[in-house]
């Protein structure tokens, strides 16, 4: 069995949300958390050993394909996750609404770990994060910035560095930043 406690990992949430949004490729997972390749292959394994992620392979044509759903057990535990950290998020605004610096460092110090996993999920939008750092006074950790920058105005050097090598030129001539499942469907947004 895994030693890995999946209830204190924010990437192994973030891994099971990529999945509960319906991608099923290990690739598409990987560049949308933005997590190392080989650190979602780990967490995909534990989730797997533990029942919280089913691994079908389809016959292909040209070859097999490996697809990754959501077990009960999986949707349940991210959905109590999920429902966990929006109360954490009501908490965080009230605070910050008031003004109480103090239990906001508070927070911060003790749950900064979760931080990417509340902006990857939609929990908390990147101009919330953002201007609550910045009363804070504190700098974003390499992760939040990725994430911050992908849910908002990612720009081409943010996607170009976290999205690898082969994708940089595509990333950066779409403007950047991943996608989380909003979508404007294109157009023309001259103001």
């Amino acid at each position: 069995m895994s030693s890995v406690r999946i209830n204190e990992s924010p990437n192994h949430f973030m891994v099971l949300d990529a999945i509960g949004r319906g991608l099923k490729s290990f690739d598409k997972i990987a560049k949308v958390t933005r997590l190392d390749k080989a650190q979602v292959e780990l967490i995909l394994n534990d989730l797997i050993e533990q029942r919280l992620v089913i691994r079908t392979e389809k016959k292909g044509l040209f070859a097999r394909k490996i697809e990754l759903t959501l077990s009960h057990t999986g949707l349940q535990l991210l959905n109590s996750k999920k429902q966990e950290l929006e109360k954490q998020m009501q908490q965080i605004q009230q605070w910050q609404s008031s003004g109480q610096t103090q239990q906001l460092q508070s927070y911060m110090d003790d749950n900064r770990m979760w931080m990417p996993m509340m902006l990857f999920s939609g929990i908390m939008n990147a101009v919330f994060f953002m201007s609550m750092i910045s009363m804070l006074g504190m700098a974003m950790s390499p992760a939040e910035s990725d994430l911050a920058g992908g849910e908002g105005a990612g720009t081409a050097a943010d996607s170009g560095e976290s999205a690898g090598a082969e994708d940089s030129g595509a990333a950066a001539d779409s403007g950047g930043g991943a996608d989380f499942g909003g979508d404007f469907g294109g157009g023309d947004f001259s103001f």
